[in-house]
């Protein structure tokens, strides 16, 4: 695939903008006072190790979290006080399937539809729409639990962008699954974001940094590295974002 470029110093507006967010659970720092922009049509990659923080980061951002301090906002709307407002106009796709595994395929979609207020109507045209880059249509009949693990991420993702949220937030969403299925959902993902899209997407695969226009390398709660990756391996004069990460840590 081509990777995406983007101007840094261009005018999009900011989908999510966050400045000095913690998260504490009693005396530990998960998020140590971190601050961020995104931009609109951005992929927005967000790298660490498994623990950095980069899930407490996004809970915070679609508002299944209250900081503990610091404050945000999310398509234009208060993480800290209009958080409600958030849900829909984002998609979330979590770390952990959440989906209903004794649940058909279809009755997944129908269901997650119906929960952003599409009818069944508008959900089947959806389906339709999204069918060509999921391929899920020959296996809306099976029971979600029965599916290979690629292609429930598929579903997952599906159920995420059913209503073409402006806003998509993804937790490592390709973990576990093959390079295969890797390099399709990167492809997918580019493809939203070329479409308006804005993807903040979290991964412990140092080498999925170069499909996001630029990357935060987070390590034990704080943003330790933010730009381009093509700014970063430039910066550091290593071409290897492990090999930078690895250096950031060790230091």
């Amino acid at each position: 695939m081509t990777y995406p470029t983007t101007d840094t110093e261009s005018s999009a507006p900011y989908a999510v903008t966050v400045r000095n967010l913690t998260r504490c659970f009693g005396d530990f720092v998960a998020v140590d006072n971190v601050s961020f922009d995104v931009k609109q049509g951005e992929i927005f990659g967000f790298l660490g190790a498994n623990g950095a923080g980069k899930t407490t980061t996004i809970r915070m951002l679609i508002g299944l979290l209250k900081p503990s301090s610091g404050e945000g906002s999310v398509g234009g709307w208060d993480i800290n006080q209009e958080y409600e407002k958030i849900k829909p106009d984002i998609g979330y796709m979590s770390q952990k399937f959440s989906l209903y595994d004794d649940l058909k395929v279809k009755e997944n979609l129908f269901f997650f539809g119906g929960i952003y207020g599409l009818s069944n109507v508008e959900v089947k045209k959806r389906v339709t729409q999204l069918d060509t880059a999921l391929n899920l249509s020959k296996r809306e009949n099976m029971k979600t639990a029965d599916l290979p693990l690629g292609f429930k991420q598929r579903l997952a993702l599906a159920c995420a962008i059913l209503h073409k949220p402006p806003i998509l937030f993804l937790d490592e969403p390709t973990g576990g699954v093959d390079p295969i299925a890797r390099r399709f959902f990167w492809d997918l993902i580019s493809s939203l974001a070329a479409a308006g899209t804005t993807v903040f997407v979290t991964t412990h695969y140092m080498d999925e940094a170069e499909y996001c226009h630029r990357i935060s390398i987070m390590y034990q709660g704080r943003i330790v590295e933010i730009d381009s990756p093509a700014a970063i391996k430039k910066k550091y004069n290593m071409t290897s974002i492990e090999d930078i990460f690895i250096h950031l840590v060790d230091r």
